[in-house]
């Protein structure tokens, strides 16, 4: 969804548990009284000491809300994401958290699962290209475009990888969420936003249990 202005985002973000704004790294968001996270040195980003110590916060109860926002989401280290992921499966009430991002296929698609995504129309930070090889690319655009007849097909020309081949799934499923979320925001076609749960799902289940067969088709069904 797009919205008009920073001043929206303390509305927008009290609505729900976790918000992700797509919006420039600079930008100054108008929330007052919040518990602010900023990735550290580039190579470290966001580690998951830095998740820990918010969530301690989070783990007392409080009668008004709260509000955490973690800067430049996207830089959150695998640990740190997943410490975080693991605190949306628990939500705790009143409390909202706000990621703010200028690249949104980089958070985990399991985090993008259960946040809401709001887009600032201008300027529009979704013009970068696909972060993929162009086989990766290939493959996700037939998935996209794929019919239920073709999704064994598309399974068995991931799974020829022989090694990290789970890795490789995602990273097709990883593109396909980000060319869908890219196009629909440049064309505003309903139709990009159709499979993004399915490819949501197929992503959380096989970096779970590793099933790319089976969940690269029944989960797209």
């Amino acid at each position: 969804m797009f919205f008009d202005s920073l001043d929206q985002i303390p509305r927008l973000a009290s609505q729900f548990g976790c918000t992700v704004f797509v919006i420039p790294n600079v930008s100054k968001i108008p929330v007052k009284n919040a518990l602010n996270v900023y990735p550290g040195e580039i190579k470290s980003g966001i580690v998951i000491d830095q998740i820990k110590d918010v969530l301690s916060h989070v783990d007392t109860k409080q009668s008004t809300e709260q509000f955490i926002i973690i800067h430049e989401a996207d830089k959150m280290n695998l640990n740190a994401a997943n410490a975080f992921l693991k605190n949306l499966e628990e939500p705790k009430a009143n409390y909202h958290f706000i990621l703010q991002t200028e690249n949104p296929s980089a958070l985990l698609p399991t985090i993008l699962s259960r946040a809401e995504v709001y887009v600032l129309k201008t300027p529009h930070p979704l013009e970068s290209p696909v972060a993929a090889d162009d086989k990766i690319k290939a493959i996700a655009k037939k998935l996209i475009v794929a019919t239920p007849k073709d999704y064994i097909l598309i399974m068995n020309e991931v799974t020829k990888i022989k090694d990290g081949t789970r890795e490789y799934a995602l990273s097709v499923l990883s593109a396909a969420i980000e060319i869908s979320y890219k196009s629909y925001f440049k064309t505003k076609n309903q139709a990009f936003l159709t499979k993004l749960p399915k490819f949501l799902k197929a992503y959380e289940n096989i970096a779970a249990n590793g099933h790319i067969k089976l969940h690269l088709v029944a989960d797209m069904l």
